[in-house]
């Protein structure tokens, strides 16, 4: 489905990615592990066309690097960006008309404002609530939902449970198992191994800019060495 190879990125003249090489294939959740600065989240803009990369991108085959954000939404990627981007002044169900996608011929979206008020019940009692002043939690849901009513056929997820408190990161883990039930394939970034290993299908260690395992979850539980090296604190 989507295939990464020899991804290099840079930021100005900081060449950060070296040579990034991976696929999520359908239905699959596939994690992208790794330290603060490794590259994990410069990984989903390269992909997503916000940063200056090389390499070969490929969607179903088609080579889509150097297309810009809105052409690779329109392929079918969603991307939920770590700094959530809400529109502040608008409602909670104005924010999910804003990700409505409109579907192509014979093809009816998967998703309804209905199924977002069910994977989050919080956002149906504030649906008429300006997004500024939800909780953290709660704009965390409202950004999952708003890229979901896109109708991706990929979603990447960059930090979704950072700063949340348990309950929220246990609704986070039920919208993933979801989307991967309707046949959506998920590439999550994390740092909190126990979602990570727990929902994955597969998962991937980034280090200094490079992918340094690639594995099961239980493989990486089996290897102490790569999860002291690159994952411990």
């Amino acid at each position: 489905m989507l295939q990464v190879r020899n991804l290099h990125a840079y930021y100005g003249k900081s060449h950060v990615l070296h040579g990034v090489n991976f696929a999520v294939g359908e239905g699959e959740i596939v994690a992208l592990l790794g330290r603060n600065g490794s590259g994990r989240s410069t990984t989903a803009k390269a992909i997503m066309g916000l940063v200056d990369c090389t390499g070969d991108l490929r969607w179903r085959e088609r080579a889509f690097q150097g297309r810009k954000a809105y052409e690779v939404a329109h392929l079918g990627l969603g991307y939920v960006p770590e700094n959530r981007d809400i529109f502040p002044d608008l409602t909670v169900h104005q924010n999910l008309m804003l990700g409505v996608k409109r579907s192509g011929p014979g093809r009816a979206s998967r998703w309804s404002y209905d199924d977002m008020y069910t994977l989050f019940p919080r956002l149906r009692e504030r649906q008429h609530t300006p997004g500024g002043v939800l909780s953290g939690g709660e704009q965390q849901m409202l950004t999952l939902c708003r890229t979901l009513m896109g109708d991706p056929d990929l979603i990447i997820i960059d930090e979704p449970t950072e700063g949340l408190a348990p309950k929220i990161v246990e609704l986070v883990g039920q919208y993933l198992q979801t989307l991967k039930a309707r046949g959506v394939s998920v590439l999550l970034i994390e740092q909190k191994l126990t979602i990570a290993m727990t929902i994955s299908d597969r998962v991937l260690v980034m280090g200094h800019g490079s992918i340094v395992f690639e594995g099961s979850p239980e493989a990486l539980r089996a290897n102490g060495a790569v999860r002291k090296e690159w994952l411990e604190v």
